[in-house]
């Protein structure tokens, strides 16, 4: 049995300005970004678009730029509505305080969606084109993530068997071993599907297909992660009265639509 070596979540005090573990993990999401995009960038057909100029490294920053946004603004606005509906709609000033914390993955999705849709109307591009380049840029930024949740000692698993040589006493979750959820993510909705993604992504396939995969693999391994993951206090009961959790309930309709979605980009006559 292992015990989280509970550490400060603030890595860095320059007088009144503190630099925290997780919003280090950020920056390093955004880093993988820029570099992965710039990676994709040799990759077809972004090096050679029929009809149109090829990607550029201003593309890339131009993305990154609008999907901070929607990430930081979907993903508040998403764990309000999901997650606290009730309880923001009677403090609404509250959405505000993002120092209090509360990101929802599945609302920062939507945001960046929303972001990709205004970077490819201004750019005269294909949503499809756009959200295949995305992609395979995104599983090591939500790995890092998980890093940043690791270091909080946030997001705890649930109860693990005392014998699991892995299993970790996390502080202000009692004296019973857990599962270390957060490190089970990283390998699974991070490191594995950035994997899997950047070997499918490295062929030319049709419009759509890489997103359709994203949606699918991430929407597949955040399913079975959240079987180890202690669901959120206040929605226990959807837990305990549906067999599912809210992140369980949530990828649903991603691996659906993951699955539609690749059948739908396999008919269509473009080329890639």
């Amino acid at each position: 049995m292992l015990i989280h070596p509970q550490i400060d979540p603030v890595a860095l005090q320059l007088g009144p300005v503190a630099v925290h573990w997780y919003g280090l993990t950020y920056l390093a999401a955004f880093a993988l970004f820029l570099f992965l995009g710039s990676r994709r960038l040799r990759q077809a057909p972004f090096n050679a678009l029929q009809g149109q100029a090829a990607w550029s490294f201003k593309d890339v920053e131009d993305i990154l730029f609008l999907g901070v946004l929607g990430v930081v603004l979907g993903g508040r606005i998403g764990y309000c509505l999901f997650y606290k509906p009730g309880y923001y709609a009677t403090h609404p000033l509250e959405v505000l305080f993002v120092w209090q914390g509360g990101m929802s993955f599945h609302g920062g999705m939507l945001g960046v969606i929303a972001s990709m849709v205004w970077f490819a109307r201004s750019r005269g591009r294909s949503f499809w084109q756009v959200a295949d380049f995305v992609a395979p840029c995104v599983p090591t930024g939500l790995a890092a993530g998980r890093v940043g949740n690791f270091l909080n000692g946030e997001l705890w698993g649930r109860l693990a068997d005392p014998t699991l040589p892995w299993g970790m006493v996390f502080r202000g979750a009692g004296d019973a071993p857990r599962h270390p959820s957060q490190v089970y993510q990283f390998l699974l909705e991070g490191l594995l599907l950035f994997v899997l993604l950047w070997w499918y992504a490295s062929t030319p396939r049709k419009q759509g297909q890489v997103a359709a995969a994203f949606l699918f693999g991430y929407g597949v391994f955040r399913f079975v992660a959240e079987f180890f993951r202690e669901p959120d206090a206040h929605l226990l009961w959807l837990q305990q009265q549906t067999g599912m959790s809210m992140g369980q309930w949530l990828c649903v309709p991603m691996m659906v639509g993951g699955i539609a979605l690749w059948l739908w980009a396999g008919r269509q006559t473009t080329k890639p």
